[in-house]
């Protein structure tokens, strides 16, 4: 007999396997912490506002979906007019205990909002972040990245806004890692007083896949809340106002405190080992589960990584990289390889990490660039399954190791792939407007006239031809460019 089956189940079921998206994966681990902290003894709420867009652009009709589900666990899902004043909002639930009447021990938030949302919104995040989480809230900063720019007029990467607002960094890899790595990221949050990133990429977050769950009742594994030197005033949220000491306590005590919460509960994790060290890959995120395609495609299961000497690093947090465990796997290694997507993170906190190490625990550090400093993996566009593969086993050959059974293997990789390593589609679609659309009339200009496009539906006459309309403007500035133009033409 089979059990009964209910679409409730993505967030009701207390264990097993069950079926549901990315975005309702976040819905899930938002619910999920509000009922471990009930089981932990606390009165905790929530909060979630952001401002929608690609690939989060359907994380707010999950919510309003689950609306009696959020009810029932005391959170508050308010969309904001545009994504600083969302962040804002945010950091309002973590000053609820310097108000009188304050109704919960604590309140947890979530913000979100795509890439270029994080830029628009990088004041607020900064000082939000700066200010602090109070010690039974914290604030996940969820940044939607569209790395080849499939539904957005940029092809983004937020790491770096969020490094220079000082935010830690999580990249998940699978629907799976959302629900396994979030109440992690809230609990540094809480523990090191930071706003925590969690980088979500298209790949993932518009995926649907099978979730193991567990009773998020049951407080498994604990977390792991390390010994560590504390400012004066500790690591959390404040009431006072002080500029220069916020920054010196957050270079000095809250971002090192981070790196000692991953460190204490193992989050960065070997998942190809082995005793021979030839060479050592270091990964995140989509690229992680991009080079384990890759190796499966080359034939290297984990018998044969050990028979070569390869082995697999998986960071849970990209920024700051915890030192510690990193330097332990790397030691030993010919060769550190960083397989990372768009403009190196990793790898450059890697070279800096490891410039003074001793000879014998320093690899040589390949990723962008191979040993002799030619082109290896590009900074910008997607990386594929094909292009690890070529790089993997391009160092592999430089370090001596490739038999023939796996250039036979990877050549026939090639042969089935072709020479750029992704198979050309054999139709392409043009983007065109839907059979009746506004836009398709309203887009029409009169001879001798010229557009100036903003971001929405109507950019797509840029791809149709005979409509002459100059690339989009950031959202908000749609005209402004013509502020500066038409001084300066007839």
């Amino acid at each position: 007999m089979h059990p009964t089956v209910s679409l409730d189940d993505k967030y009701r079921a207390s264990e097993g396997r069950v079926f549901l998206s990315g975005t309702q994966a976040l819905v899930r681990l938002c619910l999920d912490q509000q009922a471990r902290d009930r089981a932990a003894g606390l009165d905790t709420a929530g909060f979630i506002s952001g401002y929608r867009g690609s690939p989060l652009g359907n994380f707010d009709t999950a919510l309003w979906a689950a609306k009696g589900h959020l009810a029932e666990h005391n959170i508050v899902f308010r969309p904001g007019v545009n994504e600083d004043l969302a962040a804002t909002s945010c950091w309002g639930t973590q000053q609820v205990g310097f108000f009188p009447g304050a109704k919960h021990d604590g309140v947890f938030a979530l913000w979100y909002g795509k890439g270029p949302g994080v830029d628009r919104a990088g004041d607020a995040l900064k000082h939000g972040n700066l200010a602090g989480t109070s010690a039974h809230g914290g604030v996940l900063v969820l940044a939607g990245d569209d790395h080849n720019a499939k539904s957005s007029t940029t092809a983004h990467q937020s790491e770096q806004a969020l490094i220079a607002a000082m935010i830690p960094v999580f990249y998940p890899a699978t629907v799976q890692d959302y629900l396994d790595l979030g109440p992690y990221a809230f609990a540094l949050s809480r523990f090191a007083g930071l706003w925590v990133g969690f980088k979500c990429v298209t790949e993932v977050i518009e995926t649907s896949a099978t979730a193991s769950v567990t009773n998020p009742e049951i407080i498994k594994p604990p977390f792991d809340l390390p010994p560590f030197e504390m400012s004066e005033d500790g690591l959390n949220i404040r009431p006072g106002f002080t500029p220069v000491a916020d920054e010196a306590r957050m270079i000095r005590y809250r971002l090192p405190a981070a790196q000692a919460f991953v460190r204490a509960n193992g989050l960065d994790r070997v998942v190809v080992d082995g005793e021979r060290r030839t060479l050592g890959i270091v990964t995140a995120g989509k690229a992680f589960t991009d080079t384990m395609q890759a190796l499966d495609d080359l034939g290297l299961d984990e018998a044969r990584a050990r028979q070569l000497g390869l082995r697999v690093y998986k960071l849970a947090m990209t920024w700051p990289i915890e030192p510690e465990g990193l330097g332990r796997f790397a030691a030993g290694h010919g060769e550190l390889l960083v397989i990372e997507e768009k403009r190196p993170v990793i790898e450059e906190q890697i070279a800096a990490e490891l410039y003074n190490a001793p000879a014998s625990d320093r690899p040589r550090l390949t990723g962008k660039r191979d040993g002799g400093g030619a082109p290896l993996l590009p900074s910008d566009g997607e990386l594929s399954p094909r292009r690890i593969a070529d790089a993997i086993v391009a160092r592999l050959e430089a370090l001596g190791v490739v038999d023939e059974a796996l250039r036979a293997r990877h050549g026939a990789l090639v042969e089935a792939t072709g020479a750029g390593g992704v198979a050309a589609p054999a139709i392409q679609r043009t983007p065109a407007f839907c059979s009746g659309c506004p836009h398709n009339t309203s887009t029409k200009l009169p001879d001798g006239s010229m557009a100036l496009a903003g971001i929405g539906c109507h950019t797509m006459v840029l791809f149709m031809g005979g409509r002459p309309t100059l690339p989009p403007t950031q959202m908000g500035g749609e005209g402004a460019n013509w502020i500066g133009a038409a001084p300066f033409t007839a």
